[in-house]
């Protein structure tokens, strides 16, 4: 049962679960509204399960480390409390200096904490109507019924691209006779990764990656009238699209091999295709950089062609589907709400970030906003020379003519007054001024930072 003071947050994914989180242990009654699971809901294309924070991509969160743009994205949300790192945190699986997951462990962590919560009542049902006090993080896969009370709210129509997801293949399926662990130019930072690295490496010599090339230029793919001309996202760009604009194309990409030495020859190979631990167990292994639409019989002849995995087992095949977001610089608030209704907020990649964390920390800062809304404050964004307030000033400062999805990237900040010429080095100080900009922010505006282990700080 609801009432007039609770807060509606619609969709249970990052954003929406990081945000219900961020109210209720500011002292909010929140409902969160998930539309998996509820009665003659038949779910998604893309997801497998009806649990919160489900993750339908990618098992990995990208890098921890502040000098990386993710990793310094990750470091300002960690000052704010996020409960998304910290359940990302308990449920790790080796990968080198990013941060990947356990996705099912993950995804019960994520549950188990919202659902104890006693300020969050979780509702399984369908939501197609703008809340008016509440935040809409309903990600890329937001219900017919709700884009269109979306698209009439704001008199234009969404924008549109499509996610491609990559294959997932049994762990004792690959020959690692062939496939050796190991990581680019040997980066480890996780000891139960052991020595060898984090990563399997399919090594291919020329003659076999320009078979393999031409194997998927000539797959069968997956057709429909909604894929023509479709706009994709670079950073989810389908495999045999990649292909298709030149053979280098995936040697100088995912699949370069520099920094590889194949200990069987002791060289570098052509090419090779890096394979990502899935699970935490080491069970299952993602093919990085292999999203893709071709079909299912396709998948299985090119993938197979690939030394090492010439008797694979696909525990999942790759896959597309709608990725829809708005024209935030045209349609939203610089605080990402509806321009006339300021406790209206959207939140997640609807609201045109792109990738894991981004998504998780505009539902950080939604639920921070908001809060301060309803306690008759002005709404406050981090300043551009942080991670967060630079994605924030692309969502309202981009060309809305051309506006597409964003990663972090440390191109949106504030340039360095005196940048040195060295790029580790100009980076470590992109990275210290953003977290003392944040401190600084944090202290003008108030801002109290809730673990998720339950202390304010």
């Amino acid at each position: 049962m609801t009432t007039r003071s609770d807060i509606h947050v619609i969709g249970g994914g990052l954003a929406g679960s990081e945000a219900a989180f961020q109210l209720a242990e500011r002292g909010h009654h929140v409902v969160l509204h998930e539309m998996r699971g509820a009665p003659g809901n038949a779910g998604t294309p893309a997801h497998r399960t009806e649990g919160l924070a489900e993750l339908v991509c990618s098992n990995t969160f990208k890098s921890t480390d502040a000098t990386n743009a993710h990793g310094l994205l990750k470091a300002e949300m960690r000052a704010l409390g996020s409960l998304i790192l910290e359940c990302a945190d308990a449920a790790r699986i080796p990968a080198g200096t990013a941060l990947a997951v356990d996705r099912d462990i993950f995804s019960a962590a994520v549950q188990a904490r919202i659902l104890a919560h006693p300020h969050i009542t979780v509702v399984r049902d369908e939501i197609t109507t703008l809340p008016q006090v509440g935040i809409v993080a309903t990600g890329p896969l937001t219900s017919d019924g709700l884009a269109a009370s979306i698209a009439t709210r704001l008199g234009a129509k969404s924008l549109a691209f499509y996610d491609a997801i990559a294959p997932v293949v049994s762990a004792d399926s690959i020959d690692t006779g062939i496939a050796f662990r190991a990581a680019r130019w040997g980066k480890e930072t996780m000891a139960e990764a052991g020595p060898e690295g984090a990563y399997l490496n399919c090594p291919m010599n020329k003659e076999e990656y320009d078979a393999f090339i031409a194997a998927m230029v000539e797959a069968d793919l997956y057709h429909s009238h909604e894929f023509e001309d479709i706009p994709y996202f670079e950073g989810c760009m389908p495999v045999e699209e990649m292909a298709r604009r030149g053979a280098e194309t995936l040697r100088h990409g995912p699949m370069r091999p520099v920094g590889i030495r194949d200990p069987r020859t002791g060289k570098r190979p052509w090419a090779v295709l890096q394979l990502r631990q899935e699970d935490r167990a080491g069970r299952m292994w993602n093919l990085v950089g292999c999203q893709t639409r071709m079909r299912y019989p396709e998948q299985t002849k090119v993938f197979r062609s690939v030394p090492g995995l010439g008797k694979a087992e696909f525990l999942r095949f790759g896959s597309i589907h709608r990725n829809s977001y708005l024209n935030a610089p045209q349609a939203l608030s610089p605080h990402l709400s509806l321009k006339d209704s300021a406790t209206t907020l959207f939140a997640g990649q609807i609201t045109g970030v792109e990738g894991y964390t981004e998504s998780t920390a505009t539902g950080l800062v939604a639920g921070i906003n908001l809060d301060r809304l309803l306690r008759g404050e002005e709404p406050a964004l981090p300043p551009p020379t942080t991670m967060l307030g630079a994605l924030y000033r692309h969502l309202r400062e981009a060309d809305p003519a051309h506006f597409q999805p964003m990663n972090a990237n440390f191109g949106l900040l504030e340039e360095l007054a005196d940048p040195p010429r060295d790029k580790a080095l100009k980076r470590e100080r992109y990275a210290e001024r953003a977290l003392q900009a944040l401190a600084s922010w944090r202290q003008e505006y108030g801002i109290v930072s809730v673990s998720p282990s339950g202390a304010s700080v």
